[in-house]
């Protein structure tokens, strides 16, 4: 488990030391010892206390921790997300968006494609309602 060494992006969020421990389930002790170590990438803020990059703890937990989505609304499957590709075929355009690991295709309304200016590299934010939704194991038998 070595840490990396490049610079965080100018954006990317921080954590306190404490809220990088309670999230990688370890002790503010651990996560002190493991800077020393060199085992994960600690930034200085200006008053020289610990923060640690976002991208540092989903590294340490090997998996992406929740993108805040910047807004109130009653569906709970909301993925924040990257525009990948846009398009457009008479009134209806498909829109690719990149969510952390996953990829969905979004069918909307060519007007709203323009409405909201979307193009590829414009954040989003998917937000998934449904009635119905299926679960599959690929390859697995039930048991």
């Amino acid at each position: 488990m070595s840490a990396r060494k490049q610079a965080p992006t100018q954006n990317e969020r921080r954590l306190s030391a404490s809220e990088a421990a309670r999230a990688l389930g370890v002790s503010l002790d651990t996560l002190r010892r493991w800077d020393r170590e060199g085992k994960v990438r600690v930034i200085r803020d200006a008053a020289n206390r610990r923060t640690v990059p976002l991208s540092e703890v989903e590294r340490l937990t090997g998996r992406p921790s929740p993108r805040p989505t910047g807004g109130q609304l009653s569906a709970r499957n909301r993925l924040a997300g990257v525009v990948r590709g846009v398009e457009k075929d008479g009134e209806m355009a498909l829109v690719d968006i990149e969510a952390g690991p996953y990829r969905l295709a979004a069918a909307i309304t060519r007007d709203a494609v323009e409405e909201l200016a979307l193009a590829p590299g414009v954040p989003v934010v998917a937000t998934i309602k449904a009635t119905s939704v299926m679960v599959s194991r690929d390859g697995g038998t039930p048991s």
